[in-house]
């Protein structure tokens, strides 16, 4: 069963069958047999089903952006990033900004100043090639500190918050010491769309 229900349904896809090959409360790892649009005849792929995700870009009143310093375990490194995180109850409501507020407090210890606004940014695809995870993208502003600071999951290992400008933010992307897939592409997104300009 998918961890979500936001991938639809789509015309002239059809799974024949599908095995599932692991599963664990994080992800699960399925041999599907599929036919679709443009293949028609049967043919099989494996598919990573992920729970969905938020990433949020948590930016201050002095237009400064909030990021978390995040030790990853795959490429043992230790990254910059916005904060993110998985949905875990898809059946919240308003789920995505309930999410999104949650990992800005957990993970770099801020919150919604009052008066303040979530602005919904569209999602993407990390890697579409073998997973539906896909990553629904807010900013948050403006953002203040709280009283508690940080609370990060057990499992995870944030090693500290830091406030950036955009002209930082730009430097570190085109210098390559920004390069996890989330924080790119919402630093795009937000530049795309005009919100902030270089």
């Amino acid at each position: 069963m998918p961890f979500h229900h936001f991938i639809p349904e789509r015309e002239g896809w059809t799974l024949e069958h599908d095995e599932l090959l692991f599963q664990n409360p994080h992800l699960e790892v399925h041999v599907v047999t599929m036919t679709s649009p443009v293949r028609p005849q049967s043919f099989k792929w494996t598919v990573c089903h992920r729970k969905g995700a938020v990433v949020v870009v948590p930016v201050t009143a002095d237009g400064k952006f909030i990021m978390v310093r995040q030790e990853r375990v795959p490429i043992k490194a230790e990254l910059w990033e916005f904060p993110a995180g998985q949905i875990d109850d898809c059946e919240e409501a308003d789920v995505i900004r309930a999410t999104g507020l949650r990992e800005m407090h957990e993970e770099a210890g801020y919150e919604l100043a009052p008066g303040g606004e979530v602005m919904p940014l569209g999602h993407f695809f990390p890697s579409a090639g073998f997973t539906d995870e896909h990553s629904h993208l807010v900013l948050v502003r403006p953002v203040v500190p709280t009283a508690s600071g940080n609370k990060p999951d057990p499992g995870e290992a944030i090693i500290g918050s830091k406030a950036f400008t955009l002209a930082e933010v730009q430097a570190m992307v085109a210098s390559g010491e920004i390069c996890d897939a989330n924080t790119l592409t919402a630093f795009a997104r937000i530049l795309a769309m005009g919100i902030f300009t270089l």
